[in-house]
């Protein structure tokens, strides 16, 4: 096992990462704070890890809440069934809820916990690979508006991650890949090394090798500690750990949420955004080459949906949480491993590229 930490002060918490930490008592209790815990999970996930994870809490009034799987399902609608559950219970301010999934999972038990009474504690217990090295950590919480992706939510750190990496052996291969597209991100925005490492490795990660793995998650779990602690609330380089997502936003919410896997958009959304980092000068081609090499390899997809125009792009670009009164900010790419948050881009040269995409 890994343990790492994320540095916040009085609030600071530890991502423990390996195989077979589910029933791991003695890592779960130290974050639990009073006698009632709810497991919120959803329909896929029970059936394989809900009875581990009751019978690693032991000893406290466990119950659980068991929702959809889907991102189609990350809604105000569902949420409420959360706090019907809570207050079903009569669960109090004490109260500490563990969220058993993948990341919608995560978002909406993260969220319900911000609001639940104020606030009260949360554990994430990351199901997928994307969760474990990405939206488990950080506190960012929430869920989707017909119009935008996570545009309501909190900022809600957990009492500790657990990321049981033998959970990875149930993802499908689609899943998977996914949650490598969030991998690939932290080699391209701050970890050069990690990028090339991700060369030389991914072949291994495709076949599941149980270190790989835990190395992988281990890297971008450090990535993404170091950015959070610096910038708990995204004003500033926290940011940029939003590569690719201001485009790959406006594919899931143009598609409808669930159709792209969120790993799948922003993968097709790092790569646009690399090719708008070589038209203006910042990106040698090559580069841009080696990444869409690197995706594809993952099995992740390249292009973008032939059914979305580029006029739709835009549109939907124009309504994310990274716009700012001076405009629309992207997260793009001076080289692999330098990335930078920026308004200073040429609009036309955005719409070139999303109009060259379609020509693909």
């Amino acid at each position: 096992m890994k343990t790492l930490y994320v540095e916040l002060g009085e609030r600071s918490y530890p991502i423990h990462i390996g195989p077979g930490l589910l029933r791991r008592t003695d890592l779960l209790q130290p974050a639990i704070h009073g006698r009632q815990v709810m497991i919120v999970t959803n329909e896929t996930i029970a059936p394989l890890y809900l009875e581990s994870t009751q019978q690693g809490l032991a000893g406290f009034e466990v119950r659980s809440v068991i929702l959809p799987d889907g991102e189609q399902y990350k809604n105000l609608d569902t949420l409420n069934r959360i706090f019907d559950a809570l207050l079903e219970h009569r669960f109090n301010r004490k109260c500490t809820l563990v969220a058993l999934g993948g990341g919608v999972i995560g978002d909406l038990a993260g969220f319900a916990a911000a609001s639940y009474q104020r606030g009260v504690d949360f554990i994430q217990i990351p199901t997928t690979l994307l969760a474990q090295v990405d939206s488990s950590v950080g506190g960012k919480t929430g869920v989707n508006h017909r119009l935008g992706k996570n545009m309501i939510g909190a900022f809600h750190q957990p009492n500790c991650v657990l990321a049981d990496t033998d959970t990875l052996s149930t993802l499908d291969d689609r899943q998977l890949a996914a949650g490598l597209a969030e991998i690939i991100k932290y080699g391209l925005i701050r970890d050069a090394d990690f990028f090339n490492w991700l060369e030389q490795n991914m072949d291994l990660l495709t076949a599941r090798d149980t270190d790989a793995l835990i190395f992988a998650v281990a890297r971008s779990c450090l990535n993404k500690a170091e950015v959070v602690a610096a910038d708990e609330r995204e004003s500033g380089q926290r940011a940029l750990l939003n590569l690719g997502h201001t485009f790959g936003h406006a594919i899931e919410t143009g598609m409808g949420y669930g159709a792209w896997l969120h790993g799948e958009a922003i993968a097709t959304g790092m790569l646009l955004a690399a090719q708008l980092s070589a038209r203006q000068g910042w990106l040698e081609p090559g580069e841009v080459d080696r990444i869409g090499h690197l995706l594809a390899r993952a099995g992740l997809p390249t292009r973008i949906p032939g059914d979305m125009s580029t006029q739709q792009f835009l549109d939907l670009m124009a309504v994310d949480k990274k716009v700012m009164d001076s405009g629309l900010r992207l997260v793009l790419l001076e080289a692999i491993g330098a990335a930078v948050v920026t308004d200073a881009f040429d609009p036309e040269q955005l719409r070139a590229t999303l109009d060259a995409a379609h020509e693909e």
